[in-house]
């Protein structure tokens, strides 16, 4: 499965001026034209393109019909446009199914969200302060156990997050014991229940239960029992150590720092594993659509718990609440949406819907670097055409 890491970088000139070029024709596409205009959602795709973003793929979703649209460039070498089918990593959107499973073996008397997390995974969350046996279900779902962030270790972020790092380590075969290990050995941000902080170890966390709850050897086989394949999400799955992603898919960019200039590097490859429950998953904007309009249409849970996964906590952005993996978003025009985003290397993602399920998108952005998927959901729900 392994492909060679390609070290070879690709200057941010040319991707500057690629993205440029290919910035206006911005196609659209759909088997079935949903009613209403998309003109201000096609601007603001082409906005971010100018911005510097190599390619824009993105679907809406209203009643019965969908309209997609791409701009830019899917490979910056050969010019390859996007497509409206492409896959992609999805990043932290994997948060909202592994919510929603944990959410479905609690309909179905499997577990509580009361549960402490020791109950389930005895021992493993001890260390610097914190205790598993003070953390519940709900507090890893909601953000608010306090548990250190993996990803926030110096350690961990120069190993894997810096040029000369991410090019070494990109195929590491990392276990979640890893993974929890490095966040065991810092402090807890805050004591049980006490605020949020946004924390990617909570839902490595969940997704260990969810094996543990139903006996799976992989989280993501439940995920592709109990939503992928009753939903026919046909571009959606929990890849486990495969670092290519599945075709039709476009290049994934990086600069690999924390600034927008310096070189850009092709990153498509990389071993998903390292992110487990927290952002393992590879979709598309077409099954992001469908799997947020059938989430809260209420067809993957009974109302009891969509009312809890809909029951929010001040999350650190004055314009969004967080409910149990699902982010609660009110936009400049008053409406709110209902999703989550999701950013790894070389792939941005945003994926949200209605409170009804009804109208809903799904955007990926092919660089980590520039471009605002806030702007084209803002344009798509606020746009007024």
């Amino acid at each position: 499965m392994n492909r060679s890491a390609r070290t070879a970088a690709l200057t941010a000139v040319t991707a500057m001026a690629l993205s440029a070029a290919l910035a206006v024709p911005a196609t659209a596409a759909g088997p079935v034209a949903a009613p209403g205009g998309h003109d201000a959602t096609t601007r603001a795709v082409r906005a971010a393109v100018a911005d510097g973003v190599p390619g824009v793929t993105v679907t809406v979703r209203r009643g019965h019909g969908t309209w997609a649209a791409t701009a830019g460039v899917g490979n910056l070498e050969t010019g390859k446009p996007r497509s409206v089918r492409d896959h992609y990593r999805i990043a932290s959107i994997t948060k909202t199914f592994v919510a929603t499973v944990v959410l479905q073996l609690e309909a179905e008397g499997e577990l509580s969200l009361d549960d402490t997390v020791e109950k389930w995974l005895p021992g493993v969350v001890r260390g610097n302060g914190h205790d598993g046996r003070r953390i519940t279900l709900r507090q890893l779902l909601n953000h608010t156990s306090g548990i250190f962030d993996y990803l926030r270790d110096p350690g961990f972020q120069q190993k894997y997050m810096t040029a000369d790092g991410f090019m070494k380590h990109r195929f590491d075969r990392t276990e979640p014991e890893d993974l929890l290990a490095i966040a065991m050995r810092n402090e807890p941000y805050f004591e049980p229940g006490e605020k949020f902080t946004y924390s990617n170890t909570n839902y490595l966390l969940a997704a260990r239960v969810i094996e543990k709850a139903t006996g799976s050897d992989d989280y993501g086989d439940e995920i592709d029992r109990r939503i992928i394949a009753p939903l026919h999400l046909t571009s959606t799955s929990v890849p486990t150590t495969r670092v290519t992603l599945p075709r039709p898919g476009s290049r994934a960019y990086s600069k690999l720092a924390t600034t927008d200039t310096g070189p850009t590097y092709d990153v498509t490859e990389l071993n998903p594993r390292l992110a487990y429950g927290s952002g393992q998953m590879v979709s598309g904007s077409a099954d992001l659509t469908r799997f947020y309009s059938a989430l809260l249409g209420g067809r993957l849970l009974p109302p009891e718990q969509l009312k809890k996964m809909t029951t929010t906590v001040e999350s650190s952005r004055e314009t969004s609440r967080y409910g149990l993996g699902l982010v609660d978003r009110k936009l400049a025009c008053g409406v709110h949406v209902w999703g989550h985003d999701g950013g790894i290397s070389g792939s941005n993602s945003d994926a949200v819907t209605t409170g009804n399920g009804r109208h809903s998108l799904a955007v990926n952005f092919n660089g980590d670097w520039s471009g605002s998927t806030d702007a084209i959901i803002e344009a798509e729900f606020c746009g007024g055409e």
